[in-house]
């Protein structure tokens, strides 16, 4: 029998640069949905308002949450805020806010282009857009760890701000960014049609 090669050191990071880029952000897993790929809702979602919406969304509850795992291990949880009123089919018009609760460690420029993908999937774009947007979310987002919070705030008039842990990281005012970037969750057409019926309590 032939022995067992050992694995290079550079087959270990392409590895390891796979699995970033797999998890990075990783609602579309669940379009490849089956019994090792799962995402999980919550049926009574507890969790504290986030301090970033204490002022700039008093007045917003949770709508629905969902735990994201793939092959069985938990990537984040995902849970959405906002006012009463709120109306998903039109969800770029009002406040709301998308929190995102890692379970693992994730580079922030993987979780920015892996975006762009996604949002390509809600509607179309120019290369010149995909390039400004691209910069903004390298900079709005870090790289995580687990329990690191990510959230994205749409005012619901086009401007979006980003924080990681409670602290800003970038602001946009560009409603076509707005409408498409919360779109990988919650526009019909997004890649992840159970996580998105969970976050909008449709069971």
């Amino acid at each position: 029998m032939k022995p067992l090669q050992p694995v290079p050191p550079r087959a270990h990071r392409r590895q390891a640069l796979a699995w970033t880029a797999a998890c990075a952000l990783a609602p579309f897993l669940i379009a490849m949905s089956n019994a090792t790929h799962a995402m999980t809702p919550t049926t009574a979602p507890v969790a504290e308002l986030p301090t970033e919406l204490r002022s700039a969304l008093p007045a917003s509850r949770l709508v629905g949450t969902g735990v994201l795992r793939f092959f069985g291990l938990r990537v984040y949880e995902a849970r959405l805020w906002a006012a009463a009123g709120f109306v998903p089919e039109d969800y770029a018009r009002h406040p709301f806010a998308l929190e995102l609760v890692y379970d693992r460690k994730l580079e922030g420029a993987a979780i920015a282009e892996r975006s762009i993908a996604e949002m390509r999937r809600v509607g179309s774009f120019t290369e010149a857009q995909a390039r400004q947007w691209l910069a903004l979310m390298q900079q709005a987002f870090p790289d995580v760890q687990p329990q690191d919070r990510l959230l994205g705030l749409n005012d619901g008039q086009g401007e979006v701000r980003f924080f990681h842990n409670g602290r800003q990281t970038a602001l946009l005012r560009d409603a076509d960014y707005a409408r498409l970037f919360f779109g990988i969750w919650l526009a019909p057409q997004t890649s992840a049609p159970a996580l998105r019926n969970a976050l909008l309590g449709l069971g």
